[in-house]
C-alpha cells in the first residue's frame, strides 16, 4: 500500500514540474507588460531584471505555503489517504485549466484556481465522507471546510477587481494632468516628484509584499512593522531628492528607473507568494507523507493535523522551482502570447483589434459616452479645454519605416501601472486581505487605459469587449477548477491508482495534444508574410502581398468546392460541417484583411497610392469568392441536416465536371500566382467560356428536369442555388483576374518609361 503513495508523490512533483511551467507562462504577464509595452527599457534587461526577481523571490518564499495545507479545509478532520487523493484531483486540475488558458493566450490567476481547486476538492472529499457517516448530515459540512478564510479568500479575490480598476483610472487620470503627454517637456522637479512618489511606493511593496512571505521577515519585522508612516516619509524625501539629482545635473531617464525596479518587485513578489500555487500542494503532499510513513498507523486512520502546523519548505526545492519558472520565462512561446493580449487591450495606438463586440460592451459604452455628454453640460468650458489641453498628444514626426517602433503606451502609463499595483498588493498584504495579482496588475492597467483616453470611440467597444472576456474567463476559472476537481476526486476516490493512472494519461494527451498544435500556430504564423500595418509599403510590396493572397484563396477554395461536392454526394454530414468551419474561417480571415485595409493604405509610400484602389478592388472580389463558397458550403450542409432526398445521378455527374473544371482553373491560377507567372492571365481568362457553358447548360438540364421528372423543391432549391453561386464564384474570379491583368501591365509599362 505504501508503494501507491509514493508513485503518487512522484507524480505530484512531475505536475509540480509542469504546473510552474503553465503558471509562470500564465502569470509571466503579471510583471513583464508595463515594461513590454512602454519600451523604454530593452527586452533583454528586462528578462534579466525579472529573472533576478523571480530567483529571490523563489527562494525566500517558504513563509507562503500554509494556503494549501490548512487556508481552505481543516486537515484535522482528514486522513492521510483522503488528503492524497485531494491534493492529486487539485494538481491535475490545475495544470490542465491554465494549460487551457495559455494556449487561448488569455491572463488568468493562478491564485483563483488553486483556491477554488482545493475547495472543490475538500467538498467533494467532506461529502464522501458524509454520505458514508450514518450520524453526519449536509450540516456538517462546515466542520470539514475553513468556511471563514475561504469566504474571505474568494471576497477579496473579486473586491479586488473593482477596487483595482477604479484606483487605477484615477492615478491615471491625476498623474495625466500633473504631467500631460508631454512630461518629457515639464520641469525637471515634475519628474523628480512623480518619481519620488512611483520610487517610494514599489520600495514599500517590496518591503511590505516582496519579503513578508519569506522565512526572513521574522528578522526585520520589528524594524518595519509600526514604523509604516515613517519609512514612507524617509522614503520619499531620499528618492525625491536623488531624482532630482539625477535627472538635473545627470540627464538620467528616471522612468526608466522606475519601471526596471517596479518589475523587479512585482516578480519578486509573484515568485515570493504566488509560488504556493504551484508547488505548495505536492510540499504539503511530502509533509504528510513524512509525517504518515514514520507513524506506523493505517494510511485510512492517520489524521493529517500535522498540517495545521508550520513547516518550512528545504530550500533546495524552493531553488530548483525558482530556476524552472527562470527558465520558463524565457523560452515560453505561450508567455509571450499572453502577454501579448493585455498590451493589445492596453495599446494606445489604433489597430486590429481581437475581440468582437457584444451586447454587454455596446450598452456599457453608449451609456458612458451618454454620462460624458451629459457631464459636457454641467462642467463650465474653460474647465473643459483646460482638461483637454492636458490630453493633448504630441505630435511625432518619424519616418513611416519608423512608426511601427512606438511604444504601446507611454512611460507615465507604465510608471503608474507598477506604482498603483505596487500599492494595492502593499495595502492589502498589511491588512492581511487575500487578492489575486493577475486581478489588480490587469485590472489597473485596463484602468489605466480608460483614463488615458486609450479607448476612444473607435476601439472602445472592442477593447470593452475584450476585458469583459478576461473577467468572463476569471469566473469561468472559479466554476471549472471547483467543478472538475471535486469530479476528479470522486473518480480517484472510486478508481483509486488505476483512475489517478488514466487522469495522468489524460494530461499528457491534452498537453501534448496543445503543445503540437500551439506549435503548428506559430509555425503557421511564422510562415505567412504579413506587412505590419505601420510598415511602408510601396506598389511593389503590394503585388507580392496580394499575389500571396489570391494564391492561397483560391487553393483553399479548390479543396473547399470539391470536399462540398464530395461530401453532397455521400452525404456525409459530419464531413460538410468541418467544411463548413473551414469556410468560416476563410471568411473571418478575408473579412480581417478589409479591416486592415485603412491602415494598408495610409503605409502606401506616396509614389504608389494608385495602387490603393486596386489593393480595395482585389480584397473586394476576395470576399465575393469567399461569400459564394460559404454559401454553396451553408446550403449544402443544410440540406443534408434536414435529412432531404439526395441529388440524382444526373445531378451529381453535372457537379463533378464542373468541379474537375473549376478545380483545374483554380490550380492554374495559383501557379500562377505563386510563381508570379502574371503573362499567363490572359490565357486563362480566355478558357472561363468553356466553364461557363457546362454550369449555363446544368441550368437548363434542371430547368427541363424540373418539366419531365423533378419531384422535389428542395433538391430543386439546392441544385440551382450551388449552379448560379458557382457561376457568381467564376464572376469574381474571372474579374480578379482581369483586374489584376491591367494592373500588372500598367505597372509594366510605367516601369518602361523609366
Amino acid at each position: 500500500m505504501e508503494n501507491i503513495y509514493v508513485l503518487m508523490l512522484f507524480a505530484l512533483v512531475a505536475l509540480a514540474a509542469i504546473d510552474l511551467v503553465v503558471g509562470v507562462s500564465n502569470d509571466a504577464v503579471n510583471f513583464l507588460n508595463s515594461a513590454i509595452g512602454s519600451k523604454v527599457v530593452s527586452m533583454k534587461t528586462i528578462m534579466i531584471v525579472a529573472s533576478i526577481g523571480i530567483a529571490v523571490g523563489a527562494i525566500f518564499s517558504s513563509g507562503m505555503m500554509e494556503v494549501a495545507r490548512k487556508g481552505i479545509f481543516n486537515p484535522g478532520e482528514f486522513y492521510f489517504n483522503e488528503i492524497m487523493i485531494i491534493f492529486m484531483a487539485v494538481m491535475i486540475t490545475d495544470v490542465l485549466l491554465l494549460d487551457f488558458f495559455n494556449t487561448l493566450g488569455m491572463p488568468t490567476s493562478t491564485t483563483v484556481s488553486i483556491v477554488f481547486e482545493l475547495l472543490g476538492a475538500a467538498v467533494a472529499m467532506a461529502l464522501i465522507k458524509i454520505a458514508m457517516a450514518d450520524d453526519q448530515t449536509i450540516a456538517n459540512l462546515s466542520q470539514y471546510i475553513n468556511t471563514e478564510k475561504a469566504v474571505l479568500i474568494i471576497s477579496g479575490i473579486f473586491l479586488s477587481v473593482i477596487v483595482a480598476f477604479s484606483i487605477g483610472a484615477i492615478v491615471q487620470y491625476l498623474s495625466r494632468l500633473f504631467l500631460t503627454f508631454n512630461f518629457e517637456q515639464k520641469p525637471k522637479i515634475y519628474g523628480a516628484l512623480f518619481s519620488g512618489i512611483a520610487l517610494t511606493s514599489i520600495t514599500y511593496f517590496i518591503f511590505m509584499k516582496g519579503l513578508k512571505g519569506t522565512a526572513y521577515y521574522n528578522d526585520i519585522k520589528g524594524l518595519l512593522e509600526g514604523n509604516e508612516m515613517y519609512i514612507i516619509g524617509v522614503a520619499f524625501i531620499l528618492w525625491t531628492s536623488l531624482s532630482y539629482v539625477l535627472t538635473k545635473f545627470l540627464n538620467v531617464n528616471l522612468y526608466k528607473i522606475i519601471i526596471t525596479v517596479g518589475t523587479f518587485a512585482l516578480a519578486l513578489a509573484f515568485a515570493g507568494n504566488d509560488l504556493v500555487n504551484f508547488i505548495g500542494v505536492p510540499m504539503a503532499a511530502w509533509n504528510s507523507y513524512e509525517a504518515w510513513s514514520v507513524s506506523g498507523v493505517a494510511a485510512t486512520d492517520f489524521s493529517m493535523e500535522v498540517l495545521a502546523g508550520k513547516v518550512p519548505t528545504p530550500a533546495l526545492f524552493l531553488f530548483i522551482a525558482g530556476m524552472i519558472m527562470v527558465v520558463t520565462l524565457w523560452f515560453s512561446s505561450k508567455a509571450k502570447k499572453v502577454a501579448a493580449t493585455e498590451v493589445n487591450l492596453a495599446r494606445q495606438s489604433e489597430g486590429h483589434e481581437r475581440f468582437q463586440p457584444n451586447s454587454l460592451s455596446r450598452i456599457i459604452v453608449r451609456s458612458s459616452l451618454g454620462v460624458i455628454s451629459g457631464l459636457s453640460f454641467i462642467l463650465p468650458k474653460s474647465v473643459q479645454q483646460g482638461v483637454e489641453s492636458r490630453f493633448e498628444k504630441p505630435v511625432v514626426n518619424l519616418p513611416k519605416k519608423k512608426i511601427y517602433e512606438l511604444p504601446a503606451f507611454d512611460a507615465v502609463r507604465a510608471s503608474t501601472n507598477l506604482m498603483v499595483a505596487g500599492i494595492l498588493i502593499s495595502i492589502a498584504t498589511s491588512y492581511k486581505l487575500p487578492l489575486s495579482t493577475t486581478y489588480v496588475t490587469f485590472m489597473v492597467a485596463m484602468g489605466t487605459s480608460l483614463a488615458d483616453r486609450a479607448w476612444d470611440r473607435e476601439s472602445a467597444v472592442y477593447r470593452v469587449a475584450g476585458v469583459l472576456n478576461v473577467i468572463g474567463g476569471w469566473f469561468f476559472t472559479a466554476f471549472i477548477a471547483f467543478v472538475t476537481a471535486a469530479i476528479f476526486t470522486y473518480l480517484i476516490n472510486l478508481g483509486g491508482i488505476t483512475a489517478v493512472s488514466l487522469l495522468l494519461l489524460l494530461v499528457l494527451i491534452i498537453l501534448v495534444r496543445n503543445f503540437l498544435r500551439h506549435k503548428k500556430e506559430e509555425k503557421e504564423k511564422a510562415e505567412k508574410r504579413e506587412i505590419k500595418r505601420e510598415e511602408l509599403i510601396t506598389a511593389k510590396e503590394v503585388i507580392e502581398e496580394t499575389s500571396d493572397h489570391i494564391s492561397e484563396v483560391v487553393t483553399r477554395v479548390d479543396k473547399l468546392y470539391t470536399n462540398v461536392v464530395n461530401n453532397l454526394t455521400l452525404q456525409d454530414l459530419g464531413k460538410l460541417k468541418k467544411t463548413d468551419k473551414h469556410v468560416l474561417k476563410l471568411n473571418g480571415e478575408v473579412d480581417a484583411l478589409k479591416d486592415e485595409a485603412f491602415y494598408f493604405i495610409k503605409s502606401l509610400d506616396d509614389s504608389s497610392v494608385e495602387a490603393s484602389r486596386f489593393y480595395l478592388l482585389v480584397l473586394g472580389y476576395l470576399q465575393d469568392i469567399s461569400q459564394s463558397i460559404s454559401y454553396i458550403s451553408k446550403a449544402s450542409y443544410k440540406h443534408v441536416n434536414n435529412n432531404h432526398k439526395k441529388l440524382k445521378k444526373g445531378q451529381i455527374k453535372d457537379l463533378k465536371i464542373i468541379d474537375e473544371q473549376l478545380s483545374t482553373m483554380l490550380k492554374q491560377i495559383a501557379v500562377v500566382f505563386h510563381e508570379r507567372k502574371f503573362d499567363d492571365i490572359y490565357e486563362i481568362i480566355e478558357e472561363k467560356h468553356e466553364l461557363f457553358d457546362h454550369v449555363s447548360k446544368s441550368i437548363e438540364k434542371q430547368i427541363n428536369r424540373i418539366r419531365s421528372e423533378e419531384s422535389s423543391a428542395k433538391n430543386t432549391t439546392l441544385y440551382f442555388g450551388n449552379l448560379l453561386e458557382t457561376k457568381d464564384l467564376i464572376t469574381a474570379i474571372m474579374n480578379l483576374l482581369e483586374l489584376y491583368q491591367e494592373f500588372h501591365l500598367s505597372m509594366k509599362k510605367a516601369k518602361i518609361k523609366m
